[in-house]
């Protein structure tokens, strides 16, 4: 078994312009001050990270790790959702995900989708530069719109679809495997990689790279109905990344999974700040200390009621709450005896 590390707190939600959210410097002092023990960096947060630079200069890798580090941080991971994303964009999706890129490359999804693929393989060379061995993302999505099928899909679309992501991301894997890097691919609604059926499609499309791995959230399981206790028995070998965000699921007469198109405060399904949702976050924590994931908790606040400052305030304790520090020792040790082969074959009778 191992002990989770944390507490640590996902940037990306609270950069603003204004102090001290606007700036690394800021945004460390912050975070320490509330008793994160550690930070995950979104590269596509030029106020933070210059990730291009990160992936070529060891010597500003190194400045930036000892800035962060001079506030008593650690770099946990940094991730890459928005550039993950952008890797593959169904047509019908290009208006609204251009603004994840860069405005040279918007309405232009050949160039945005390179422009994507260099993102990503600068964060592994980056991630390496930093010392650190996992990365953060999503996966894309080619088939998305077709998850309800009707009309029905045609017979080798979906084999088609994540064929076609798989040699998208193949090139990209391959380079953090070069690196020594481990994506952990963020299962979520929206991404072709959505539950574990599609992870597992995914993954022997790949070849079963050995580089492909999760991100564990439950909140997005309590949205889907999922169970996602059992999902960690099924996939815990491959969860090396872990954000703490709760949900809640709400069904009524007038709406279920789908949501009405309601704003999130309206959805049966919204996300919560960790506890304040229906993740059985004991748990959730005992399963991922049992199986010995090496993870740190990094919290995510994405609530749809409470206020990220106070999320942020209440989250580090929540966390340092429930991080279980694994056991060395058997309980009934103490009532242990010393035996030899001979003994044994006498308990036993033979």
């Amino acid at each position: 078994m191992k002990t989770i590390k944390g507490p640590a707190v996902f940037l990306a939600q609270f950069m603003d312009s204004k102090p001290p959210f606007d700036s690394l410097d800021g945004l460390c002092k912050w975070a320490a001050d509330l008793g994160y023990k550690g930070i995950q960096i979104p590269t596509w947060e030029t106020a933070l990270i210059d990730v291009t630079k990160a992936g070529e200069s060891k010597t500003y890798c190194d400045e930036l790790k000892g800035k962060v580090e001079s506030y008593g941080l650690k770099i946990t991971e940094l991730a890459s959702h928005l550039q993950g994303q952008l890797v593959a964009v169904h047509p019908a999706y290009d208006i609204m995900f251009d603004s994840f890129a860069p405005e040279e490359y918007r309405n232009n999804p050949k160039k945005r989708t390179e422009w994507a693929i260099e993102q990503l393989k600068s964060a592994a060379k980056a991630s390496r530069n930093l010392g650190l061995d996992i990365h953060g993302t999503f996966s894309g999505s080619l088939l998305w719109h077709t998850s309800h099928p009707w009309p029905q899909r045609p017979p080798g679309l979906v084999e088609m679809g994540f064929k076609e992501l798989a040699n998208r991301w193949i090139p990209i894997l391959d380079v953090f495997d070069e690196q020594g890097v481990d994506v952990c691919y963020e299962v979520h609604p929206g991404e072709d990689l959505h539950d574990g059926v599609t992870f597992e499609r995914f993954l022997k499309a790949t070849g079963n790279h050995k580089r492909v791995n999760l991100l564990y959230d439950p909140s997005h399981f309590i949205l889907q109905q999922l169970d996602y206790i059992a999902y960690i028995d099924h996939y815990h070998e491959f969860i090396k990344m872990f954000h703490v965000k709760d949900a809640e699921f709400n069904p009524t007469g007038k709406k279920g999974t789908f949501g009405g198109y309601e704003d999130w405060i309206d959805r049966a399904g919204r996300y919560r700040h960790p506890g304040d949702g229906q993740v059985d976050f004991k748990t959730v924590f005992s399963k991922l200390t049992q199986y010995g994931c090496d993870v740190w908790a990094v919290m995510e606040w994405e609530c749809c009621i409470k206020s990220p400052e106070q999320g942020a305030k209440e989250g580090a304790p929540f966390i340092k709450s429930h991080i279980i520090q694994a056991t060395e020792k058997k309980f009934d040790d103490f009532a242990g005896t010393q035996t030899d082969e001979e003994e044994l074959k006498r308990i036993l009778g033979v």
